[in-house]
């Protein structure tokens, strides 16, 4: 079963966008303070490129280690697919912790972490134990999804906004802008993503340019979020940590009506459950194409996987905010490197399969 263009559009446009709703603008009012939209605007500018890169690889239709095979040989592409499945791994890390904050301060504070968190990971080996092209039926009911829950979101929160908050433009410098860029790289690897769906979805006229607007569009809501985030928080932005789910409850009719924002905040988490289980089966696919699709194998890395991830998830919960800064001060290019550099690298690889010698 192969995913459609449209299920993959939705995708990039409405599931890929709320993995920047949480923490990231707080990130970002940290290190660029009021001109915090530039360096968003920036990610977004050079992931739409990284993904339209990541879409024209289609048309070679074949896997992602099927095309580096043509370079690499079988052994070699079996071990850059296993060393693209750990960064998967690694990319996936951020998030994960992310979300448990998110998940066990909004919804569960008063249970012990582990309790809460860890049902996710069953999900999570359940899902990666499928073929990646089932994602393709869930994009189809999640995009509605997310598209009410943010748009309730901001209903409730742009009149709390002043959006003269972002003026005057330029105020943090251009280290001000470079900070912000670099911290947010953790954020944005969503061309990476694209890779091992190669080979499970056809590539038709135009899907490259058309998925790089999609993601632009996403980017837009995001950019406008932050703008709004900011235009109520301001200064104290930096230490609003759960982004959607701050912004909604200074609406005026919250006294009156109770929290109405949950059904919205509820809805965004559940995409973002998806989302972030979509580099764990990303790195499970390349492993399988690495090992060869033999009987439980994909049963045994889905378990392996989230088993891992458990651990570190729980390992590293008390030290996030130094994971945090250290990835982002630190290893913040291995992101642009493997969701940008690699489909730049990758498009004079592959052929298409009937040409093959």
């Amino acid at each position: 079963m192969k995913i459609s263009t449209r299920q993959l559009l939705f995708f990039l446009a409405c599931v890929a966008p709320v993995g920047k709703l949480i923490l990231l603008p707080a990130r970002l009012a940290d290190a660029a303070q009021n001109d915090l939209l530039f360096p968003l605007l920036a990610h977004y500018l050079l992931q739409a490129g990284a993904v339209f890169l990541a879409l024209l690889l289609a048309r070679r239709e074949e896997s992602f280690t099927e095309l580096l095979a043509h370079a690499f040989g079988r052994t070699g592409a079996a071990i850059l697919s296993v060393l693209f499945a750990l960064f998967l791994l690694f990319a996936s890390l951020l998030p994960l912790l992310e979300q448990k904050l998110f998940v066990q301060n909004v919804f569960y504070d008063t249970l012990p972490a582990f309790i809460v968190y860890a049902p996710f990971f069953l999900f999570t080996a359940y899902v990666a134990s499928k073929p990646l092209s089932s994602y393709g039926r869930v994009w189809d009911i999640l995009a509605p999804l997310f598209l009410v829950g943010l748009a309730g979101i901001l209903i409730l929160s742009v009149g709390s906004s002043d959006f003269g908050a972002v003026a005057p433009a330029g105020a943090a410098g251009g280290s001000g802008f470079l900070k912000g860029v670099s911290s947010a790289f953790s954020w944005f690897f969503d061309a990476a993503l694209l890779l091992p769906l190669l080979g499970k979805f056809r590539y038709t006229k135009g899907l490259a340019w058309k998925g790089a607007l999609c993601y632009l569009a996403g980017g837009a809501a995001v950019i406008f979020f932050t703008a709004v985030f900011y235009g109520i928080f301001q200064g104290t932005a930096v230490n609003q940590l759960f982004g959607f789910t701050v912004t909604s409850k200074y609406f005026p009719g919250i006294a009156m009506l109770g929290r109405v924002d949950y059904l919205f905040i509820f809805l965004l988490a559940l995409v973002m459950a998806f989302y972030n289980s979509m580099a764990l089966q990303g790195s499970v696919e390349c492993m399988l194409q690495a090992f060869g699709r033999k009987k439980y194998l994909p049963t045994v890395l889905s378990v392996i996987v989230s088993a891992g991830m458990l651990t570190a998830v729980t390992l590293l919960d008390r030290g996030f905010s130094d994971v945090l800064l250290g990835v982002g001060k630190w290893a913040f290019w291995i992101f642009p490197l493997f969701s940008v550099v690699v489909p730049a690298l990758m498009l004079p690889l592959g052929r298409k399969r009937r040409e093959a010698p």
